[in-house]
């Protein structure tokens, strides 16, 4: 999975910001992400008043990104955490019936993650399912070792896995607060964090963030959701800068609602 960020991304985010096309395109090749800015607020906006649905802006824009990529390389091998239903299952099943070897990630639906498996080898594609909580780390480390044990790589990862807990600040649990971002932070700090060790040994790789415009935003009745989200997008700003050299690219979806 070779490509820079800016030849293997043409998705919504790519286009958000004020920047001219030509100098966002240089700056995304040196920094290894895609911006996003007011152009995603309005999108939003469109996303939740039925403009379009958030699932099918998502997995577009991560199929558009990597399946190209599929058609010339050998079976990349991918793990999509959150893959048992939604924005995740349709993602693991786009990139399996394109040729990738795809690991589904469940936290507690087993069921539903065993027929997105048998959905994407009906197809003659390749998967497996891995049941582990993201927001611990011996689950993600068991979970990257369980992609390695069966095909001795990691090409791409998706972190996609996240929950809500939503009530007003002032009725906010700590543990409405906690469990969110545990999951949907925390989980992708540990999950990019174990990826990245196997991609630097090869020198190549793909990370694509499942972001949301509410962490730009805001939203009443998700101080942890938007506080979660506005997380995963510094740090994968951070992430794409710290890797680049090594052409790992890292970039955020950011339709999530």
């Amino acid at each position: 999975m070779a490509t820079s960020a800016a030849a293997a991304v043409s998705s919504p985010a790519a286009t958000a910001g004020a920047v001219p096309r030509a100098a966002a395109a240089a700056a995304v090749a040196r920094r290894g992400f895609v911006s996003f800015g007011a152009a995603a607020a309005v999108r939003s906006r469109a996303v939740r008043s039925g403009g379009f649905s958030g699932v099918r802006t998502h997995v577009a824009a991560v199929e558009q990104a990597l399946v190209q990529d599929a058609t010339k390389l050998e079976a990349p091998v991918v793990i999509v955490t959150g893959a048992s239903r939604g924005i995740g299952k349709a993602t693991a099943l786009a990139l399996g019936k394109a040729g990738c070897k795809v690991l589904v990630n469940y936290a507690r639906s087993s069921k539903e993650a065993e027929e997105v498996s048998k959905e994407i080898e009906a197809y003659g594609g390749q998967a497996i399912t891995f049941g582990g909580d993201v927001s611990k780390e011996a689950d993600v480390d068991s979970m990257m070792k369980a992609a390695l044990d069966k095909w001795g790589t990691i090409d791409v990862l998706v972190n996609n896995a996240g929950i809500t807990r939503d009530t007003l600040l002032m009725r906010m649990k700590k543990s409405q607060w906690q469990d969110v971002i545990d999951l949907n932070l925390t989980g992708v700090f540990l999950c990019t964090q174990a990826a990245t060790k196997i991609m630097m040994k090869k020198k190549k790789g793909k990370i694509i963030n499942i972001a949301s415009v509410v962490g730009l935003v805001g939203n009443i009745g998700q101080a942890n959701y938007s506080a979660a989200k506005a997380g995963v997008i510094g740090l994968t700003k951070t992430v794409a800068r710290e890797y680049a050299s090594r052409n790992i690219n890292v970039w955020p979806s950011s339709f999530h609602c």
